[in-house]
């Protein structure tokens, strides 16, 4: 790694180009290149995806650099050597909060006795697809987002179709009809993650398009464009969102065979009190999602709807975000999600945000000079 980026000194290289460079898996590189930046050893850019330079300390990391074998560099068999000779306490353990693309922090949570964005790398490395499902808006986008800083994603509905995978024909500015590739054979072809989110509100038919790319074949075929094969690249991996209790949704046996780890991903309400979220509300969460849980509720307040509570409570304050709080849920569980605040608060009435009658209009708006004014100056 140190040897790759000393001798291409002007070069920035993502994650992906030095996976094509190197042969290495994507998360063998991914924590080389970590490790190098931690030691000082080389820079670390980029405002998205993350970008990796030469500095004055790699050349001489480089001189060091241990060279393993042939044949240890494919994604499964730097696999298969972790799973049998590297202790799970020897692996860096990202605990602390980790900036995604956009910015927003994600602060990681415990799965498999591990931070989840380490279980989901170990996962990618080994090859082996995952599921998460559960509630919108409990984090399953932000922890794949955490865990892949090169992800690609695709935002499923019920109009997705093989073209919005694949690719398409789309004009040009000279009106020539070109094929325009899809996140699936730009993942394919540049080794990145690929997020299939909202899985199961797509068609069958249309997911039956990446199956082959996911087993053993790792090749698609596009037959739009002249039939031409698409092979993975070391790094290719395919992770899904599936969010149970949204209508249309249906995790078929065909989609769920593809995906040999499935994860459920609830609200962190730990994580919402450290995060300073007002405890009476997190409180009434928890308790609509006791009722959800027994199948007495519908809905409950998931760490979205908190964190946009905190946001309004700060702008509009407290009452006003309460009442936001009851009107965003769904029509047949606001009376409910009403009485759990009105009790948690100690309120006596609390009604859905709503527009009031028209104000009158403001003395204090009238500009300077206006006739006030220039009666007052008059009467002198």
């Amino acid at each position: 790694m140190a040897r790759l980026l000393a001798d291409r000194p002007a070069d920035t290289l993502t994650i992906g180009d030095m996976v094509r460079q190197l042969g290495h898996s994507h998360g063998a590189v991914r924590n080389a290149a970590l490790t190098l930046v931690r030691r000082g050893e080389a820079d670390q850019g980029g405002t998205g995806q993350p970008e990796f330079r030469a500095n004055a300390k790699t050349a001489a990391a480089a001189q060091t650099a241990v060279i393993s074998p042939p044949g240890t560099h494919s994604p499964r068999a730097q696999a298969a050597t972790a799973r049998t000779t590297t202790p799970a306490a020897a692996t860096p353990r990202q605990t602390g909060p980790i900036r995604r693309a956009g910015g927003q922090l994600y602060h990681p949570r415990e799965l498999a006795d591990l931070p989840d964005v380490e279980a989901l790398n170990r996962l990618r490395d080994a090859d082996v697809p995952v599921l998460l499902y559960g509630p919108p808006g409990t984090g399953k986008t932000s922890l794949v987002e955490a865990a892949f800083p090169d992800l690609l994603t695709v935002a499923g509905d019920g109009d997705t179709t093989v073209g919005d995978l694949i690719g398409e024909y789309t004009q040009d500015d000279a009106g020539a009809y070109v094929f325009q590739y899809g996140p699936l054979v730009t993942a394919m072809t540049e080794g990145r993650a690929l997020l299939i989110d909202d899985a199961t509100l797509i068609s069958p038919k249309v997911l039956a398009a990446l199956y082959p790319a996911m087993d053993g074949r790792r090749q698609i075929q596009v037959k739009a464009h002249k039939g031409e094969t698409i092979k993975a690249e070391p790094g290719f991996y395919v992770v899904a969102g599936h969010n149970p209790g949204v209508h249309g949704a249906v995790l078929t046996e065909a989609l769920a065979s593809r995906f040999s780890v499935q994860i459920q991903i609830g609200t962190d309400y730990d994580l919402a009190l450290a995060l300073r979220i007002d405890a009476r509300v997190v409180r009434v969460a928890r308790h609509l999602a006791h009722q959800v849980e027994l199948g007495e509720l519908g809905w409950a307040p998931q760490l979205r709807e908190l964190l946009s509570y905190q946001k309004t409570e700060a702008v509009l304050g407290t009452k006003a975000a309460l009442a936001n709080l009851v009107g965003i849920a769904p029509l047949e569980d606001r009376d409910a999600v009403a009485a759990a605040v009105i009790k948690a608060v100690g309120v006596k009435k609390i009604a859905p945000l709503t527009l009031g009658k028209q104000l009158p209009a403001s003395a204090a708006r009238q500009p300077p000079g206006s006739t006030g004014s220039a009666h007052r100056g008059r009467s002198r």
